[in-house]
């Protein structure tokens, strides 16, 4: 048998042996869209249950940052693109197998439908905006009043919207949970990285998701009964999420040497403090321990354990982004 040594010199920074070519921008593209999907799922989910006037914040408040949120993500992920000026060609196709064509379609119904939710609930708004005492804002009610009075397309839209509220809110839910899931999708569906090629990304994704937008809730509504059953849900969204980053690890050790490798990045390697002291302790055990004191009677400041969750999550993104371009096959 004749015996060949290979020798490679490509020891490139960011180029070889690990290739990054996403960073902080998909990062904060994924966890945007992860919050406005819980946003929109819980003010969807509560208006089908009738808790519109129960859940104030939930239904009607919240969902006006959702369309700004997307924007943004938007943005974020035009801004990686390396060929920007063709960004216009995701919308004017549909490839069934391409999840950056599922996303890009999701992205589109769930804007617009982000944006009508809360037009639809003008009045309200402006009743709610009045009671928080920001007033400073009535230009802005005032023009979309006009808007709806004075335009006959957009009051059509509106008013359509409004009589047919019930059955946009079962799409708008549906897409919801599309957008949640489509964002932990989007890493699985890469092949050649073992830590992406995971199915438990999804459901993970998707929870984690729907955590921020509990969080995001909780951090800013003023009705103490809102804020309580918000905790308690994301309490429990902190234990399913914390289900799947153990069965994940361990489906990682159980798979082939890649895959080992793969988890080992959480277990000794680079991203060891990154994962298990600021995402899992900061970010999810820590924010189960004040939430459960806060149910308990204790006097905890909401908006700490909302914007832990918040920032956990934000981290748990950067997190897979940069480990899963690190997990790699050998060639």
């Amino acid at each position: 048998m004749e015996e060949r040594l290979f020798q490679t010199t490509r020891d490139i920074e960011f180029l070889y042996p690990h290739v990054h070519v996403w960073g902080w921008p998909i990062a904060t593209y994924l966890f945007l869209g992860g919050l406005a999907a819980g946003i929109l799922l819980f003010a969807t989910l509560y208006y089908l249950k009738g808790k519109e006037d129960d859940m104030p914040f939930t239904v009607k408040i919240a969902p006006i940052f959702t369309f700004i949120i997307i924007v943004i993500g938007l943005l974020l992920l035009v801004y990686d693109l390396h060929h920007k000026l063709y960004v216009w060609q995701l919308f004017t196709t549909f490839r069934i197998k391409s999840p950056m064509s599922w996303g890009a379609w999701t992205l589109v119904a769930v804007s617009i439908f982000s944006l009508l939710w809360p037009l639809s609930y003008i009045d309200d708004i402006e009743k709610y905006l009045h009671e928080r005492g920001w007033r400073r804002l009535d230009n802005i009610t005032k023009f979309i009043r006009d808007l709806e009075h004075n335009w006959v397309i957009p009051r059509f839209i509106i008013l359509t919207f409004r009589k047919y509220r019930t059955f946009f809110a079962y799409i708008l839910l549906f897409l919801s949970i599309i957008l949640g899931i489509y964002t932990g999708i989007l890493l699985s569906a890469f092949n050649a990285h073992p830590l992406w090629n995971n199915p438990i990304l999804g459901p993970l994704f998707l929870t984690s998701g729907v955590s921020t937008g509990s969080a995001f809730v909780m951090w800013l509504s003023n009705n103490k009964k809102e804020r309580k059953l918000m905790s308690t849900i994301d309490m429990a969204l902190i234990a399913i999420e914390l289900f799947l980053i153990i069965h994940m690890i361990m489906g990682l050790q159980a798979g082939p040497e890649v895959y080992k490798q793969a988890a080992n990045l959480f277990l000794g390697g680079e991203f060891t403090v990154w994962f298990w002291v600021l995402f899992v302790g900061m970010g999810l055990v820590l924010p189960f321990i004040l939430e459960a004191l806060e149910l308990k009677g204790y006097h905890i400041p909401p908006a700490l354990p909302a914007l832990l969750v918040l920032i956990g999550g934000f981290i748990f993104r950067m997190i897979m982004v940069y480990a899963g371009q690190m997990s790699e096959y050998p060639f």
